[in-house]
């Protein structure tokens, strides 16, 4: 672990490669787990305000669970995320022709109907950011959904840090990120 301003980082996410491989997977972190999408508290009011303009790119069951729970749902613990249907798919989830499963936000975003991408945390993945009251750990998230990830990542020689670099931008902003590829090149 290293500190980059408030930020708390594993090394892992300089260490491991990884490039999502949507043709091996089909998207299986968006449909796989046993919990929505974490949401940052001000993503809640965005989520509401362009519900409108991704429902049409949305799937039935998708809408139907969003307009019953809500575009987002509150935890037992206060952590907020995004829907699922049927304790399974996130309510955002639509499938291509290939039944890979993408974000029926992002393909919003894609046809240019609304100008934010999607959740932090879909857009950060395979890193999960916890926040403390002092600091905001980062670190890599493992699981064996993403092993095809890891080996396309290793072929092409690409860093988790890499792969979600505009991510952690939007995140953190450019000076950190700036922050992390020095301590990238001096990490060995």
């Amino acid at each position: 672990m290293f500190q980059l301003g408030k930020t708390i980082v594993s090394e892992t996410i300089i260490e491991k490669d990884f490039v999502c491989n949507l043709s091996a997977c089909k998207g299986a972190c968006c449909i796989d787990g046993d919990a929505g999408a974490p949401l940052d508290a001000e993503e809640i009011e965005t989520l509401k305000n362009i519900y409108p303009k991704v429902k049409p790119f949305l799937r039935k069951e998708g809408i139907e669970a969003i307009e019953t729970q809500g575009t987002h749902i509150t935890t037992d613990f206060g952590d907020f995320e995004t829907p699922l249907i049927n304790g399974a798919d996130c309510a955002y989830v639509i499938f291509d022709d290939k039944n890979t499963a993408l974000c029926g936000i992002e393909e919003a975003y894609n046809q240019g109907e609304i100008s934010w991408k999607k959740p932090v945390s879909c857009h950060l993945y395979p890193i999960r950011v916890k926040e403390y009251s002092e600091f905001s750990a980062v670190n890599y998230d493992q699981w064996d959904i993403c092993d095809d990830a890891c080996t396309l990542g290793k072929e092409l020689q690409v860093p988790v840090y890499k792969f979600v670099k505009e991510a952690l931008i939007r995140k953190f902003g450019e000076d950190w990120y700036t922050e992390l590829e020095k301590v990238a090149k001096t990490h060995k």
